[in-house]
């Protein structure tokens, strides 16, 4: 017995949207469940040695020593507050890079500091969006 066309096309139809639906989903789970939060230095400071992490934060100003092939420097939390973290990085240093400024860096934790992973130093520039009063 044949199979009407129109009706094929319809089942096409809705098994490929419901395939589509499927990997979406997928996708969505994926991203959020790959992506970690950023840790500030005040919450590795305690942390074991060899824990992985990214941590965010801003760097100590005069605090940057080049250190053979790589650079040693303290991070302090976001907001300039509590203990600074000393870090070492080897690897491409961003041009913006400098003390007062707010970096991601992915790494371990090591002794009473944190290594970061070669390439993976991102510095943040200060928004040209805030107003004098916040400057």
């Amino acid at each position: 017995m044949p199979v009407d066309p129109q009706r094929k096309r319809k089942i096409r139809l809705v098994v490929a949207l419901g395939v589509a639906v499927l990997l979406a989903v997928a996708l969505i789970y994926t991203s959020f469940s790959a992506s970690t939060e950023a840790k500030e230095p005040s919450e590795l400071l305690n942390a074991a040695p060899g824990t992985s992490a990214e941590l965010t934060g801003t760097v100590v100003n005069g605090s940057i020593k080049r250190d053979g092939n790589g650079i040693a420097f303290r991070v302090v939390d976001r907001d300039g507050k509590g203990k600074s973290l000393p870090v070492t990085y080897e690897g491409t240093v961003p041009d913006p890079f400098r003390g007062g400024r707010e970096i991601v860096l992915t790494g371990t934790v090591e002794g009473a500091g944190f290594v970061g992973e070669p390439e993976t130093l991102i510095t943040k520039c200060p928004s040209k969006f805030t107003t004098k009063s916040d400057v």
